[in-house]
């Protein structure tokens, strides 16, 4: 089994919980270490239990708890060269960093992780597939532009963690600096609902029964709108819940399917 559990999740922070029944994930901590702890305590976990972290890029609500947690309870951190440089770089220094390769897969305590590339304003941004038990499950937030490579990595899911970010109207109407504007609504930006909704319908199939809508902007975005888009693409077939900001959200778990037996 795989369970999913989104801890929080938009532009205050970001981080999710993966679990199999061997292993516990951690992908971004951009919350602080403090709210971090207790945010797993809420689900009966602790970092103690945590296997290791994975990281999308080096944005502040992907990392600010990272060093803490990775010092104080010595976790091994995985990312590609470039995003462990530009922490690195940033001052944070009480990481142990596990090399992997964007685009190449690797095997970690019985799960096949996938990291592919992605469009975003950082060194080298990805998003991931985790296989485990014939179980796919994709996580790929942060993106202003869905490339035919992130079609085909997410194609085949049974849960998917997807970015929907805003509303371009709710962007353009918005008190922010104009540069703010330009930089989400770009191709390196933020995925907006519509934007969120073509990527589903292009992926969508047969196995997949769970998405959350995550990364909302509480600012540019409705969750009710979002909800309303994602829905009448997926249909009634697809379970659709929302990644929150502040709240631990609904964990969904995964079963392989059973072995068809001859008759």
């Amino acid at each position: 089994m795989i369970t999913i559990t989104p801890l929080s999740s938009g532009s205050k922070g970001n981080i999710l919980l993966l679990e199999t029944e061997t292993i516990k994930l951690i992908i971004d901590v951009g919350i602080s270490a403090k709210i971090a702890e207790q945010k797993l305590q809420e689900v009966g976990v602790s970092f103690s239990d945590v296997d290791a972290i994975l990281i999308t890029h080096e944005h502040s609500d992907h990392i600010k708890g990272l060093e803490t947690i990775a010092r104080r309870y010595n976790l091994p951190v995985f990312a590609n060269a470039e995003t462990a440089k530009a922490i690195l770089d940033a001052g944070i220094q009480d990481v142990q960093f596990t090399i992997f390769t964007t685009d190449e897969s690797f095997h970690f305590k019985g799960v096949d992780i996938y990291p592919f590339s992605i469009q975003h304003d950082t060194m080298d941004p990805v998003a991931f597939t985790f296989v485990y038990q014939g179980i796919k499950v994709g996580i790929c937030t942060d993106l202003g532009y869905v490339t035919s490579l992130v079609k085909a990595h997410l194609e085949g899911c049974h849960a998917l963690v997807i970015e929907s970010n805003h509303e371009p109207s709710m962007i353009h109407a918005c008190n922010r600096p104009q540069v703010y504007k330009t930089r989400v609504l770009g191709r390196q930006g933020h995925l907006s609902n519509d934007m969120c909704c073509e990527l589903l319908t292009a992926v969508a199939g047969e196995t997949l029964q769970h998405v959350f809508l995550a990364h909302l902007s509480e600012e540019c975005n409705n969750p009710e709108l979002a909800l309303k888009k994602g829905k009448a693409v997926l249909g009634e077939n697809v379970n659709l819940y929302l990644a929150h900001q502040h709240t631990i959200s609904e964990a969904v778990t995964l079963h392989p399917e059973p072995l068809k037996t001859k008759s």
